[in-house]
């Protein structure tokens, strides 16, 4: 599998192979509900890669897009812990370069429990001048949650950051500086 990382300026390129990896990997799921239609992963994918330091990898078995992750680091003053009870002041702020949020990590069904969703994040992170990254887990997916673990993320509260959103369990792992 051939990995390649895209940055913002390709956004608008990838936009519809995204969109299309998704459609992949939800293809026959019942009860989807809006929070993973199609329309809202579009504005998840127009509102993240318009973001600074937005990054993209994405995995190719020849010509064909198997998977992607991407993310961006959190701005200046982010509410992204603002509703995880119990973390500290100190912990939740925020200065546009101190955490990378990985917003999605996805692989259609044919590459699932091949390593490539490891290979995807570690190529996502690998470099990152942050000093952690975090990521948000459906809850209901405890094997979801167990693969981010061996990743090096620990559950440190859960978070409903939508109100269409399920009840997500919040991660972090340190970086290791670049």
């Amino acid at each position: 599998m051939l990995l390649r990382r895209y940055d913002h300026t390709h956004a608008t390129e990838l936009r519809q192979l995204l969109l299309d990896v998704h459609e992949d990997c939800y293809a026959g799921a019942e009860d989807r509900g809006e929070f993973d239609s199609p329309e809202r992963f579009a504005w998840f994918v127009d509102r993240w890669s318009q973001r600074p330091g937005w990054l993209c990898t994405i995995g190719y078995d020849n010509d064909q897009a198997v998977g992607f992750a991407y993310g961006a680091p959190l701005p200046a003053g982010s509410a992204w812990w603002s509703k995880v009870a119990g973390l500290t002041p100190e912990f939740t702020h925020e200065t546009g370069s101190r955490t990378f949020a990985v917003s999605e990590v996805m692989v259609g069904p044919p590459w699932r429990k091949t390593g490539t969703s490891t290979r995807l994040h570690d190529e996502l992170i690998t470099g990152r001048p942050e000093e952690r990254a975090t990521l948000l887990v459906d809850s209901a997916h405890p094997k979801v949650q167990a693969l981010y673990e061996t990743w090096g993320y620990t559950a440190i509260g859960q978070t409903k950051p939508f109100d269409d959103a399920p009840v997500m369990t919040a991660m972090i792992r340190t970086l290791t500086p670049a």
